[in-house]
């Protein structure tokens, strides 16, 4: 069973780790490096992002995460996590830091503030294509991609769900409706992957000798 980390600094932490049970994987909170060392993948949950990054800073989390993306930790980041993941954002905060690592550029809060919120059907290209309702909270949106990024769905013309190798990210929040598919789509086509490879190269899953590799 794969472990997936949720970081549970600040947002809809709670939904995540229960989208992940019905995913038949192990979900659970993260917010510390040993913590963070046992995961076979982490999610990034919405929320506020600025609020996000400096907590992470504060929890000693900040580098660690960078490096363990670095190393090949399976990510997802969904709204104010796409903005963390992101390399370069527009209209960010002064002095907003992001973990980066995803070569995409996002402009904040794009889809309007909170009274803008929306739902909308999208068709959500990986794996086997499916359509589903996405949910939009002050959602920002990839204006535009390098070269190792594929987008997966997109909102009139914007992306909206990109991935680029280890790292996945959504405007959208699917832990705030009944459909686990995004969840599934991570956990099965870039977690479990991962994890084979670490196993056939290790012998032993990661984080087992509590450790980031």
């Amino acid at each position: 069973m794969s472990r997936i980390g949720v970081l549970a600094l600040q947002g809809d932490v709670r939904e995540h780790i229960r989208a992940i049970g019905e995913c038949g994987a192990d979900g659970f909170p993260v917010k510390s490096r040993a913590e963070l060392a046992s995961c076979d993948g982490l999610i990034i949950p919405g929320g506020e992002s600025t609020t996000i990054a400096k907590l992470a800073r504060n929890f000693g989390l900040f580098d660690p995460i960078v490096d363990a993306m670095s190393a090949g930790l399976p990510v997802y980041g969904s709204c104010a996590g796409m903005i963390l993941l992101a390399d370069r954002v527009l209209d960010a905060m002064s002095g907003q830091e992001t973990f980066g690592g995803l070569d995409v550029t996002v402009r904040r809060n794009a889809f309007g503030r909170q009274v803008d919120s929306f739902e909308s059907e999208i068709e959500f290209a990986a794996g086997k294509p499916f359509k589903m309702t996405a949910v939009f909270i002050r959602a920002p949106w990839v204006e535009a991609v390098g070269d190792s990024v594929a987008v997966l769905a997109e909102v009139d013309g914007h992306a909206v769900a990109v991935r680029s190798r280890n790292l996945f990210a959504t405007s959208f929040h699917p832990e705030l409706t009944n459909d686990t598919r995004v969840h599934r789509y991570f956990i099965e086509e870039i977690v479990a992957p991962n994890m084979v490879r670490s196993n056939s190269l290790t012998g032993a899953p990661r984080g087992s000798e509590g450790e980031l590799r």
